[in-house]
């Protein structure tokens, strides 16, 4: 059995003030970001390598994580994009057939700075009672009140526009598995690995272009459809992309969008967006398909979310809005439909359909994007 290393201590400390003592797990050092917490017990790494975390500080609710180690055939991206981790009791060592490092190593490989050995069910409840906020986590610092001064200084969420920062800088293409039936232009503002997998096997080829991409560049691949993918900030904060959905709708390009996708729909068919006080992250969210009356558990990674009537249709210059779908936990929209003269034209979702990890309830999305295409021909 080996020997259980005491890491150095560590603090974490909210912008409110409330402090954590625990001890160091990952990297050493002091890191700051928006605090806040994931219901999965696990799918742990699909958390970590998720681009939508950039610059948030996640506190896993379950108490026991890092068990199965990570993989190279799980990630969601090419590094861990969490700006901090905070968990209750880390694996000492992990096991899994499939396993090729541990948690910790990949954490202190990649310079993750993260805390364990602290109340995170405390953590958790604080945080669902006064919002998300701002958090540092430190092992270099002893002061509670000097890391809450650097705590109230660091960036805030809202009003941050960090697609560039997680998007690609060069285009790719993922090619179809089989032969190829469509054609899809992909925004990445922050894309999942597994996205434009589950387009390849509906015979898809997608061309992943980056978060800066034109109408020019987007009509450069003859698209059959157009997609906006999931990613972090605020989507207030976003101009351009959005210009360039007002553009490609107004050309009738079939749109299927994913969370921040969503969102960026939602604004630019002239609808508002908002913080919600503590988000949605997590893969065991309930969610109505209104149009089918079937209730979906669901993967969620989102802090911002779509104002509009639930039950009334929205008229846009490109057509009726409506609410597609609704979290049944807290009636926040979950996804949009826009149809011109009774047809289906363009469609989003707030939650995860890729499903890394899991569950795998709204994997029909896709074969709606298909369906859409194919209609559109």
């Amino acid at each position: 059995m080996p020997r259980h290393v005491t890491n150095a201590p560590a603090l974490l400390v909210l912008e409110d003030g409330r402090t954590f003592r625990g001890e160091s797990f990952g990297a050493e050092g002091e890191t700051f970001g928006e605090a806040v917490f994931a219901t999965g017990m696990t799918g742990y790494q699909e958390t970590l390598t998720d681009p939508s975390y950039h610059r948030q500080v996640v506190v896993m609710t379950a108490p026991h994580i890092g068990n199965t180690g990570l993989n190279d055939e799980d990630p969601e991206s090419d590094r861990i994009w969490v700006a901090g981790y905070v968990v209750r009791d880390p694996a000492r060592v992990p096991s899994n057939w499939r396993s090729q490092r541990s948690l910790d190593h990949s954490l202190r490989e990649q310079g993750v700075v993260g805390i364990s050995g602290i109340d995170t069910r405390a953590l958790t409840r604080h945080l669902r009672e006064r919002g998300a906020m701002r958090v540092g986590i430190s092992s270099t610092e002893r002061s509670p009140e000097a890391l809450l001064e650097r705590v109230r200084s660091s960036a805030q969420m809202k009003g941050a526009n960090l697609s560039a920062e997680v998007s690609t800088s060069e285009p790719y293409v993922v090619p179809a598995v089989g032969e190829r039936r469509f054609t899809v232009a992909a925004l990445d503002l922050g894309i999942k690995a597994n996205t434009p997998r589950m387009m390849a096997e509906r015979r898809i080829e997608t061309h992943v272009l980056p978060a800066t991409a034109s109408l020019e560049d987007v009509q450069a691949v003859q698209p059959d459809g157009l997609f906006f993918s999931n990613g972090p900030g605020d989507p207030a904060a976003t101009i351009r992309q959005i210009e360039l959905l007002r553009e490609a709708l107004a050309l009738g390009i079939p749109y299927f969008g994913i969370c921040f996708g969503n969102q960026l729909f939602g604004r630019a068919l002239g609808l508002d967006t908002y913080k919600l006080t503590y988000g949605h992250r997590g893969i065991n969210q309930p969610v109505l398909d209104r149009t089918s009356g079937k209730v979906e558990v669901t993967a969620h990674n989102h802090g911002f979310a779509v104002r509009a009537p639930l039950d009334a249709a929205t008229s846009t210059p490109y057509g009726e809005a409506t609410v597609s779908h609704v979290c049944l936990n807290d009636d926040v929209v979950e996804g949009l439909e826009l149809r011109r003269d009774g047809r289906l034209v363009a469609f989003s979702v707030q939650y995860h359909p890729e499903a890394a990890a899991g569950p795998h309830d709204a994997a029909y999305l896709f074969d709606r994007f298909f369906d859409l295409m194919e209609s559109a021909r």
